[in-house]
């Protein structure tokens, strides 16, 4: 049975408990993933230098749990609204990069301790987010505009990344 992007196996399209569901569980998946790379107490990482604008440690918790959220609703939401079997297999598909890119970064910066290899996976999760957002603006403006908050942190990020290459370009 497809849960995400074709129809359950009766010719149905997914309910939505099961689009939920299913992007829950993809969005969960990637934020176990991504954690289980990073090391923010590590030598390494402590001995960056950092920009004065960079949040505390704390804060990329607080800021990503609701952002999880909304990228997994708005991802249920617009896979109920597509028609074609077609448009929510590309839909689904480019989730499915997306979240592949999000947790990747986190493996590339930290299991790495590749700041330069961070920059490069964040800025594709950029140019991911857009394809997604217009993805889903197809059919779905309400969950198009959902993703806006998790686009916005993503850019905000690649900035943070940037400025950490440059800071620590002689390591």
């Amino acid at each position: 049975m497809k849960l995400i992007s074709g129809r359950t196996s009766s010719g149905r399209a997914p309910s939505p408990w099961m689009r939920y569901g299913a992007t829950a569980a993809a969005v969960a998946a990637t934020a176990v993933a991504g954690a289980g790379a990073v090391d923010a107490d590590s030598t390494w990482y402590r001995s960056l230098r950092k920009p004065e604008w960079q949040p505390p440690s704390w804060a990329f918790g607080v800021v990503w749990t609701p952002l999880y959220a909304s990228v997994a609703y708005a991802a249920g939401h617009a896979l109920g609204t597509v028609p074609d079997r077609r448009e929510r297999t590309r839909l689904a598909t480019s989730l499915a990069v997306n979240l592949t890119l999000n947790a990747g970064w986190n493996w590339l910066f930290f299991r790495l301790r590749n700041p330069k290899a961070g920059l490069v996976g964040t800025l594709l999760l950029d140019l991911s987010n857009a394809q997604l957002i217009r993805h889903t603006a197809r059919t779905d403006s309400t969950a198009a505009r959902t993703l806006l908050p998790y686009a916005a942190w993503c850019a905000f990020a690649t900035g943070l990344n940037a400025s950490l290459v440059r800071q620590n370009a002689t390591r």
